[in-house]
């Protein structure tokens, strides 16, 4: 973490995250794939339990960024008990997350579903309520998932975490189908048999990057025997963490008010809007698995005062980040037609989505930046900047857009609201990193 090429470093580190997160990709995928095969309004179904859905992965991505940023650097200035200690309390905040989701998922779920379908058919909200309560009361496996795999991935061994994912992602792209359609003399469960698919595979993931912490991780010590929770390692973790769940339940909230305002134009629009997340997702996931690499190495390097390995770090990051949404930007510009064919799309679909995702790739051009400006963010503890820029993009800028398009000139405006937000996310995100390497990197010292 201190002495490899950073480069070279940076992929050791990242590589393995970016193909695991390829292939949680692929699964999001696939599985919209064989549900788009029931019905339109299956895959509309799916695409509304999004917004729950994300806020399930902000609440264990972000507590993750905490994790990870406060274990690593703890491993940078080699205080290994502290490193002990913030293991055990991450797992026991994970315990407690998925006991609220659970509740949520009991008790939340249809009134959910009632609040977006508007005149929709009623069968909509039938699947979606079947999927998204499963989803969330057996988040357990989603949990454990994150918290292990980010114990993983802060002690440098991110081939296990790969592995981690991949076998839950393999499982979950193999039980797809078999569940939906009642293969090998199973009943047919249709969207119901691709949430069972799903909550399986992440119930396997969980319990190999457990097993890879406790057979492979030499760096930690996991057990609850004299466990008490630390108040100041826990305020630590959400520190860092708090900004990034409220950056990614933000997210949510995006959502959930883009599916409002497309399912009142159009509910064919709102099944779009979720292909486009399961399309991007090729191209982002990487970048998203890129930050798994950069957090630990800057968070590490910034507790071992090295100033020139983080700052080339963090340009080998932006350089990886651009080429991968720049390929996302050539894609979704020469074949969104192809793309949209895979989910078994109608006239109508291809008559909305091919446009649409066309306007909408415009922001990859940009997002790479963001991207990594809220990884460096993260990881020298100025989470709330990441905060800043995600509000001002999705709440400020993004939904008043897209309303105020949608109703000047409907599913041909629209669109437009992504590129809008995404140049007000640059701009702020350019302010804050500024304002990072005057008080936080130009201070350290020059030896290196």
């Amino acid at each position: 973490m201190g002495t490899m090429p950073e480069g070279r470093l940076l992929l050791n580190m990242s590589l393995p995250m970016m193909l695991s997160m390829l292939v949680q990709a692929m699964y999001n995928v696939v599985d919209s794939i064989f549900v788009s095969r029931i019905s339109e309004n299956a895959l509309t179904a799916v695409s509304l339990a999004f917004p729950l859905q994300t806020m399930l992965i902000a609440v264990g991505a972000g507590t993750g960024v905490g994790v990870n940023s406060l274990l690593s650097k703890s491993l940078g200035e080699k205080e290994y008990d502290k490193a002990n200690k913030t293991a055990m309390n991450g797992i026991f905040l994970y315990m407690i997350s998925y006991v609220v989701s659970a509740i949520v998922g009991i008790l939340a779920v249809r009134p959910f579903y009632a609040s977006q379908i508007k005149d929709a058919p009623v069968e909509i909200m039938d699947m979606g309520v079947q999927y998204l309560t499963i989803v969330m009361v057996a988040s357990f496996g989603l949990y454990a998932q994150f918290i292990f795999e980010r114990l993983l991935q802060s002690t440098g061994r991110t081939f296990f975490s790969m592995v981690s994912q991949m076998t839950g992602a393999i499982i979950n792209i193999i039980l797809d189908p078999i569940l939906i359609f009642g293969y090998f003399g199973l009943p047919r469960m249709g969207v119901a048999g691709a949430a069972v698919a799903t909550v399986m595979g992440q119930i396997v993931g969980g319990i190999i990057a457990l097993v890879c912490n406790l057979k492979r991780n030499d760096d930690l010590t996991l057990s609850f025997k004299g466990f008490r929770p630390d108040g100041n390692i826990i305020g630590t973790i959400y520190k860092v963490g708090f900004p990034s769940i409220i950056m990614q339940s933000i997210g949510s909230v995006m959502t959930y008010g883009m599916n409002l305002i497309l399912v009142g134009l159009s509910s064919t629009a709102a099944a779009v809007f979720g292909v486009y997340f399961k399309l991007q997702s090729f191209f982002f996931m990487p970048v998203f698995g890129l930050n798994n690499g950069i957090i630990p190495i800057v968070a590490f390097n910034y507790g071992a005062r090295k100033k020139h390995r983080m700052i080339r770090t963090i340009k080998w990051g932006m350089l990886i980040a651009f080429c991968f949404l720049m390929m996302g930007f050539v894609v979704f510009e020469t074949i969104p037609g192809k793309l949209l064919l895979l989910f078994d799309a109608s006239e109508n679909m291809l008559g909305i989505g091919v446009p649409a995702l066309r306007i909408i790739a415009v922001h990859f051009l940009i997002a790479w930046f963001c991207i990594v400006a809220g990884a460096v963010f993260q990881a020298v503890g100025n989470g709330m900047y990441s905060l800043y820029v995600s509000v001002a993009r999705q709440l400020v800028v993004l939904l008043p857009a897209a309303y105020i398009l949608a109703k000047i000139g409907g599913l041909d405006l629209i669109w437009w609201s992504f590129p809008i937000a995404e140049l007000m996310s640059c701009l702020i995100s350019t302010i804050c990193l500024i304002l990072t390497y005057k008080k936080v990197i130009k201070p350290l010292p020059e030896e290196n």
